[in-house]
């Protein structure tokens, strides 16, 4: 079966071995995705609700790539760092980004996320 990697061109990408999302078949999968905005962004560092735009940017991009988009995603999973703090705002972001769609979802509260400044992490799949 026919496989196509989507990268985003990160370092890291090829340093840990992954890739922003994978196409197999009709099946799209995207990666575990942050929110920190770069520091030429306006709205840098961002609260949750703007990191979670960001993400969702990033994944939309990806989707674009292997041919979807954010309507078509089935599946979301949102980790919070605090997640009594900003589910509502994420919430919000999740809303205007995927209500389309409504796939299944899960927020999650965790204890961190990788690189340390990232409130919010989403993954996807259609």
């Amino acid at each position: 079966m026919e496989r196509q990697r989507i990268s985003s061109g990160k370092p890291t990408e090829d340093v840990i071995g992954y890739s922003r999302a994978v196409r197999v078949g009709p099946h799209i999968w995207i990666a575990g995705t942050t929110g920190p905005l770069p520091p030429e962004h306006p709205d840098a560092p961002g609260d949750a609700y703007a990191q979670a735009k960001h993400a969702i940017g990033i994944i939309e991009k990806a989707l674009q790539e292997a041919g979807a988009t954010l309507d078509d995603v089935v599946r979301t999973r949102v980790f919070l760092t605090d997640i009594e703090r900003d589910a509502e705002a994420v919430g919000r972001a999740h809303l205007e980004s995927f209500g389309k769609a409504m796939p299944v979802s899960a927020f999650i509260g965790c204890t961190s996320l990788v690189g340390g400044e990232s409130v919010v992490a989403l993954w996807g799949s259609m």
